[in-house]
């Protein structure tokens, strides 16, 4: 079994003991919220270097780094067409016309050739009302590219310029992922990458410092199940770790972004908690990988 990959870049995973470390502290400041297309490019290069051929679900720390998932599903072109499941509080298809940063790295994800459809799930954040329609790439959505599954948001907006079937609505995280494995049974043929921000949780399962959904953990491993021997890839990312942005259009940003400061006294217990959800979450997708195994094993 691939052995958990960290990609080391803000000190915030711990207890991972098993897991191979690839130290990319030097990138920090360079890439965290965001980056500019060079410095992305230089970033891809460095970690193509680094990143072993095969490896298991990788764990980059804090969301703000969330859009290395993008470079995972990149390297990932030799794979027939597959979907991308991502668990976030937010949509990640925000336009950011400076580079790519954590929330619009779906945009992206979604015009690889090798991605069939990006689905959002778990999304309660105000990005996806009317007030912030403006914000959001649009066109994907209405090509099928990606999809928004929401929990409590009014998106009856989306009805007005014809994206009604990007977008579903639901009441609660249990009812969202009920319907979606359904969905996933009926109408989504073949493999699917994973991707877990944990700002999808409520604060009493993993706090992070981004304003957080109302997933639990049973609905994650009911996901997860659901998606036994179709994995080709995953990560993990929503950790807790504190930084002062010497950039200044990262410390305006991070400000319009209003992220919730991290109490000192509570950080490390705040990364404890975090640690035994990412236990939990690697469990059970090892456990849905080795169904991959199990079923692409030729039977004599």
């Amino acid at each position: 079994m691939n052995r958990t990959l960290v990609l080391d870049i803000d000190a915030s995973l711990h207890g991972l003991d098993t897991a191979r470390v690839l130290d990319l502290a030097d990138w920090q400041e360079a890439i965290r919220f965001g980056c500019t297309w060079s410095t992305w490019k230089r970033f891809r290069d460095r970690l193509n270097e680094q990143i072993p051929c095969t490896h298991g679900t990788v764990c980059m720390g804090s969301g703000d780094f969330h859009h290395i998932s993008q470079l995972l599903i990149e390297r990932l072109a030799h794979q027939a067409p597959f979907d991308v499941v991502v668990l976030d509080n937010h949509p990640d298809n925000m336009r950011f016309p400076f580079g790519i940063h954590c929330g619009s790295w779906v945009l992206h994800a979604a015009r690889l050739p090798h991605v069939r459809c990006v689905h959002v799930l778990g999304v309660s954040s105000p990005d996806v009302g009317w007030q912030h329609a403006w914000e959001n790439h649009l066109l994907p959505i209405f090509r099928g590219k990606v999809q928004y599954w929401t929990i409590g948001v009014d998106t009856r907006w989306a009805s007005l310029p014809g994206l009604a079937k990007g977008f579903r609505s639901f009441s609660g995280a249990g009812e969202l992922v009920s319907y979606f494995v359904e969905t996933l049974r009926e109408n989504i043929p073949g493999a699917a990458y994973l991707s877990i921000d944990k700002d999808v949780f409520a604060p009493e399962v993993a706090r992070t410092n981004w304003d957080q959904g109302h997933f639990d953990l049973g609905n994650a491993r009911q996901l997860i199940a659901a998606l036994s021997g179709k994995l080709v890839g995953s990560d993990i990312t929503g950790e807790v770790s504190a930084h002062h942005y010497r950039t200044p259009w990262k410390r305006w940003l991070s400000a319009l972004d209003q992220q919730p400061a991290i109490p000192v006294d509570t950080l490390a217990l705040w990364q404890a908690q975090q640690m035994s959800v990412n236990r939990q979450l690697l469990d059970w997708i090892e456990s849905a990988s080795q169904q991959q195994c199990r079923d692409s094993t030729p039977r004599i």
